[in-house]
């Protein structure tokens, strides 16, 4: 077997898969793809119980990213505590612009989204749609920011939850 290509990311190494959520690197592994070898970052996802492979040249361009720091984290909480500008009344452009920021999977990304449509949804009751959207912006927000921060799931879901009603 070659030699490994030095990679950003280490085997046990926990990153963010945009719209998956936190997961972990169980693994580096060479195969063999027509004529070539390539190299593939396994990763579980704790969240939706898969597992992915996704070849080592191709996880930038996949937005997968080391877990924020500290600071990150908490600038992300205050966040959605932040006045912000209304969002469309009409829910198919809105949900459009919150799944392209769920794309791009930026921490602050994440949290724009869950304070969007939480603000949204104490004015009227959000579509099915959107609701699964905020949910799942909610369960990422809070899995990166609780590994993020060394803190419990259930701990950061009280914290988001205390920061969107002040």
């Amino acid at each position: 077997m070659d030699k490994a290509p030095s990679t950003i990311y280490a085997v046990d190494q926990r990153i963010v898969y945009p719209s998956q959520g936190v997961g972990r690197i169980v693994e580096i592994r060479e195969k063999a793809f027509k004529d070539s070898k390539i190299f593939y970052y396994i990763i579980y996802l704790e969240f939706s119980d898969m597992t992915v492979m996704v070849p080592v040249d191709k996880a930038d361009e996949l937005g997968i990213r080391a877990i924020v720091p500290k600071n990150e984290a908490e600038k992300a909480l205050c966040f959605i505590s932040e006045e912000y500008a209304p969002i469309p009344s009409d829910w198919k452009l809105r949900y459009q612009m919150n799944l392209d920021l769920l794309k791009k999977g930026s921490v602050l990304d994440i949290a724009a989204v869950v304070r969007s449509l939480y603000h949204r949804s104490k004015i009227k009751e959000l579509p099915i749609l959107e609701r699964k959207l905020y949910d799942s912006a909610l369960n990422l927000l809070q899995d990166e920011i609780s590994f993020s921060l060394g803190k419990t799931k259930d701990e950061i879901a009280e914290l988001i939850r205390a920061r969107l009603e002040s």
